[in-house]
């Protein structure tokens, strides 16, 4: 397809991120040539993304390829794509639960799944890790519908909420929940935990970095030493994770933890993994219920641990809802609720390739 006549994209929120959707029958097959063209797109690199239609932060620089199922047990296939701002870099490393969230409703939206009169449920397969996610989205009258009661933080109003429900997914990413083997080890002589419940992260004490794990974000993004700190950290997490040389990659997240101060299970600051997260990822936030769970771990002598199946995790926008089914500390499924809503349907048209 020509520059010039534009390529179809949905621009999508889900959750509390944005990202361009495409069918992967509208972009090259070949990867190099596709994250070219993606990276022209998005306006990368510039810390700006000026010349694209990115939002100059790593949540509003995001893909989400759809194309037909590729396997029996799902209803569509879900690549997802991380575009870096500030390099020319594009990463399919990690999954993204909160554009999960838009998976669904664009599936219905580009034809590839039929919509049910009330509500659709779709089996999403998460080409990122090989799971698959159940998605229900309300679609009365055979139409998806973004307006309703649901409220998450980080977004403003209310909108219909879509659900979303997974099994297995300890190790999607490593290959194991604990993939060191261990609950807690020390890195640099300091205590933390290395888990992947949906996302790779490394859990800190705030405590143990001499903070109160309160601050703002943008409080943390000016403390240099400690964003050094935990680099050095993170990128001898990466091996013992199983993702070898982590210095370009996403992955893991890194994330300090205190008790929580409203209510909640836990409260949490997100480096994802250089700049600090405004609120936190969902897949992140599964990690870290998780966590909560498991004794020896960083996060299960801070949690405050819920009677019911709903865990709390405290963040800077606010708080983000876990569902964990569990038997003690075994989690057999996990989910939890976000909005997601069609911000505009049309033709993008990339940036011209640079001639340096």
């Amino acid at each position: 397809m020509s520059d010039s006549t534009g390529i179809p994209c949905l621009w999508m929120r889900g959750g509390t991120s944005k990202a361009a959707v495409f069918l992967a029958s509208d972009l090259p097959s070949d990867e190099t040539e596709r994250d070219k063209l993606l990276l022209r797109i998005l306006g990368s690199p510039d810390p700006r993304q000026i010349d694209g239609i990115g939002g100059g932060d790593p949540l509003s620089s995001k893909v989400a390829i759809l194309s037909p199922p590729s396997r029996a047990d799902a209803d569509v296939d879900y690549l997802f794509l991380q575009v870096f701002v500030d390099q020319p870099c594009v990463t399919a490393a990690q999954p993204c639960g909160n554009v999960l969230a838009a998976v669904g409703p664009a599936a219905i939206e580009r034809g590839l799944v039929a919509a049910q009169n009330g509500e659709t449920a779709l089996r999403v397969h998460m080409c990122n890790t090989g799971e698959i996610a159940q998605a229900t989205v309300q679609t009365p009258g055979g139409r998806v519908r973004y307006d309703g009661s649901a409220e998450i933080d980080g977004v403003p109003a209310s909108h219909a909420p879509v659900q979303l429900l997974f099994e297995n997914i300890a190790g999607a990413v490593c290959g194991a929940m604990l993939p060191s083997g261990r609950p807690s080890d020390v890195i640099d002589g300091v205590a933390c935990t290395l888990i992947d419940h949906g996302m790779p992260v490394v859990l800190l004490r705030a405590a143990d970095m001499g903070l109160s794990g309160q601050e703002s974000p943008e409080a943390l993004e000016g403390m240099d030493c400690l964003k050094a700190q935990i680099e050095s950290i993170r990128l001898q997490a990466g091996p013992l994770m199983g993702l070898g040389d982590v210095r370009e990659k996403s992955i893991p997240k890194m994330a300090l933890l205190a008790p929580p101060v409203c209510g909640g299970t836990i409260a949490t600051r997100f480096f994802i993994p250089h700049q600090v997260h405004r609120g936190i990822g969902v897949l992140a936030a599964l990690s870290v219920a998780a966590s909560c769970v498991t004794p020896g771990s960083i996060a299960h002598p801070l949690a405050t641990l819920p009677q019911s199946g709903s865990f709390w995790i405290e963040h800077p926008a606010g708080m983000t809802e876990v569902l964990l089914e569990r038997e003690g500390a075994q989690v057999r499924a996990a989910g939890f609720l976000r909005t997601a809503r069609k911000l505009m349907e049309g033709r993008v048209f990339p940036a011209p390739e640079s001639m340096g």
